[in-house]
């Protein structure tokens, strides 16, 4: 089954108290700018197609938001004294910036090559198409930005990543959009009306922990 035809058949039912969050709702750690770059960024990562919404409108730019102003922004699970020395691939990143340190340099830097590079458009501001090849160079390394303009595309798409297919509480996946697209049913309680019916797909709607 599409998805477009799932969500039409669940429209009316109630799965979820949490409303549709924009990037502006809320705000506890990026300013509206720099929202307004991650939540373009997560859009082109995630385009919106046939199948259902993109990064936007899922609510990644939102999840990014809270969870750097929580312990993951600030590294507050990880060890981060000196010496920092480069590390293997194996050992991830061995930096003194914290995520949520990464994504204010980066993002800055990020939107003052955008303006040099389009007349003063920020990356916001750029259409797809723009938008989409600044992203395949940060991918490539050709543009330098804080950090590394390679490692923080890989950031960024991790975390829209994260916020695609989180729990809706966590504010991503808007709509439970990620676990539509792969049929993941979320936190049901049991499946007991269900278990014996093999080879029949299995088609009730998710369900999010709230």
């Amino acid at each position: 089954m599409r998805r477009r035809a799932l969500l039409a058949s669940a429209a009316a039912i109630a799965l979820t108290g949490c409303a549709t969050q924009t990037p502006e709702s809320g705000l506890r750690f990026f300013t509206p700018e720099e929202a307004a770059i991650v939540a373009a960024i997560a859009d082109r990562l995630i385009p919106a197609d046939d199948l259902g919404p993109g990064g936007r409108e899922a609510g990644c730019a939102v999840f990014i938001d809270r969870q750097l102003a929580g312990a993951y922004g600030g590294s507050r699970d990880l060890y981060m004294r000196p010496p920092f020395l480069p590390g293997l691939p194996s050992q991830g990143a061995q930096s003194p910036l914290t995520p949520a340190a990464r994504y204010r340099g980066a993002l800055a830097a990020l939107d003052a090559h955008c303006r040099a590079a389009f007349a003063g458009s920020g990356f916001a501001d750029l259409d797809a198409l723009r938008q989409d090849r600044v992203l395949a160079a940060l991918e490539a390394g050709r543009i330098a930005l804080a950090g590394g303009g390679r490692a923080f595309f890989e950031l960024v798409l991790r975390d829209t990543i994260d916020g695609f297919f989180a729990d809706p509480s966590y504010g991503g996946n808007q709509g439970m959009a990620g676990w539509r697209l792969i049929g993941f049913p979320g936190a049901r309680y049991d499946y007991r009306d269900v278990v014996a019916r093999h080879g029949e797909p299995y088609l009730e709607p998710p369900v999010a922990l709230a």
